[in-house]
């Protein structure tokens, strides 16, 4: 059975023109939650299937991880299989950061992934097909994802579990029409090295039917569980951030002048501070400009990090421990692995500051130097650090812009909420995700940031390598604001 959940619209017409995608997508992302729980029907179902979806996780030490093993000679962290992914050394040489030369653990994860999200119009409007789904490191649970979010070496079965519902419609997509998005996106670049997703969005002309576990939502209803805690996942936020989302025709919010200039922000037209070409040279120049080598080194030998019984951590006790699990799981491909999992140390702060510059909104990215990125910068958040690890690195300055963030009146605060990272290689890994109005005159020629409108993101986004997880999941959330209550 096939269930909206959501008000009927109009469908077209035969012969009628459809309206363009801006429009449609625009349409259901106006279709929000109504009574009695705020989504119907939403809270029941998830709570349903959360009671038959579910991990059991035991830490174990990390030589009794069933199937993998410590490589004798590197120390490296291994599947016996040689796939899934690797824990290995980095050693990083950056010349002018705080910490000029550093070693650490990183995650090695060659294949490209799919996060994949269908959507078909039901009663006219776009609905989208979203999985309730449980990972290990998931502090809350089960978590909103894509249609498909699997790495290759699930949806190629190494693990000889199910096979991956809906997988079909992402793959030879170019052969048929439909492609909304589709593109490779990067990871955290500071715990996976040059990790790639291939993010997708595919239009079908009608609906498929929605399995167990998979709910056709509208973009609003999705939209307005990203305020909840930590209840949309990281992959489906970065594959909603490839969405088209606004152009001529859509009119603008009554009575609410920062929708009306985030609006104006996400429309091609609007007048900027700088012009694309202009930030495209400043990455450019950031990217020549950043002076920095990255090269493999044994796990076994980095400097300031210490391998216990239970963990890999580092001498401080800051940043990130690498441990290991054991999972039982219910509601998915495989039932029972064992796997390593990076565990950050502390919550992180992530966060916008947006201006109106002559009505149009402006976010302030970050030109941000991470040792796994594949093209040495991606534009980050304005603010993207751990406060309790940033202390410890030499002189314990906090990152620009901190302090603003967090002491901001709440009236200038448009979006906080906890959202966790990637529940399938890192445990616990929660942020404060916030979008902060400020006044504040930052250069125009500022070395690190720049003012950009969200069609300007919108538009590198496009493209592979320009635009961090981070930010991918804010431009989510900056979404999201456009038809809130």
């Amino acid at each position: 059975m096939i269930d909206s959940h959501a008000p009927a619209a109009r469908s077209a017409a035969p012969g009628e023109p459809v309206e363009p995608l801006e429009l449609r997508i625009d349409a259901s992302a106006r279709l929000r939650g109504g009574p009695p729980d705020g989504l119907p029907g939403f809270t029941d179902w998830f709570a349903d299937f959360g009671r038959r979806a579910y991990t059991r996780v035991e830490r174990v030490p990390l030589h009794d991880l069933e199937g993998w093993e410590t490589d004798p000679d590197t120390g490296d962290l291994r599947h016996r299989t040689g796939r899934f992914f690797t824990v290995h050394g980095l050693e990083v040489d950056h010349p002018g950061a705080p910490v000029p030369r550093w070693t650490q653990p990183i995650i090695n994860q060659p294949e490209v992934g799919i996060l994949g999200i269908l959507t078909a119009p039901i009663g006219g409007v776009p609905h989208f097909l979203m999985q309730a789904k449980v990972e290990p490191g998931n502090a809350e649970g089960l978590q909103l994802s894509p249609t498909v979010q699997a790495t290759r070496s699930n949806y190629t079965r190494v693990h000889q579990g199910r096979p991956v519902p809906y997988l079909e419609h992402f793959l030879d997509v170019h052969s048929r029409p439909g492609v909304i998005a589709d593109v490779r996106q990067s990871e955290q670049g500071s715990w996976f090295y040059r990790k790639r997703n291939r993010n997708m969005v595919v239009e079908l002309p009608e609906p498929v039917e929605a399995r167990d576990g998979y709910r056709w939502m509208t973009l609003g209803q999705v939209h307005e569980l990203l305020g909840r805690k930590d209840t949309v996942n990281m992959d489906a936020r970065t594959v909603l951030s490839c969405l088209p989302f606004t152009g001529p025709g859509v009119g603008e919010p009554d009575g609410d002048d920062f929708r009306s200039a985030l609006l104006r922000s996400a429309d091609p037209g609007a007048r900027a501070v700088h012009t694309a070409s202009e930030i495209l040279g400043w990455i450019t120049d950031r990217r020549t400009g950043s002076d920095i080598s990255v090269r493999r080194v044994r796990l076994g030998e980095l400097r300031d990090w210490s391998r216990t019984e239970d963990r890999i951590r580092h001498d401080t006790g800051a940043f990130f421990d690498v441990i290991g699990v054991r999972v039982d799981a219910g509601g998915r491909e495989v039932h029972r692995w064992s796997q390593p999992m990076i565990e950050p140390v502390g919550t992180g702060v992530i966060a916008f500051l947006v201006r109106r510059f002559d009505g149009v909104l402006h976010v302030l990215a970050h030109a941000r130097v991470e040792p796994g990125f594949a093209d040495v910068v991606e534009l980050g958040p304005t603010v993207q650090c751990v406060e309790e690890s940033h202390a410890r690195l030499p002189g314990g300055t906090p990152p620009p812009f901190l302090e603003e963030v967090l002491r901001a009146p709440a009236a200038h605060v448009r979006f906080d909420t906890v959202l966790s990272e990637e529940g399938g290689r890192f445990y616990h890994a929660l942020n404060r995700y916030l979008i902060v109005e400020t006044d504040r005159d930052v250069p125009r020629d500022h070395p690190h940031h720049r003012w950009m409108t969200l069609h300007q993101l919108s538009e590198l986004l496009r493209h592979s390598h320009y635009v961090n997880v981070q930010a991918r999941s804010l431009i989510a959330c900056l979404h999201s604001l456009f038809h809130a209550a």
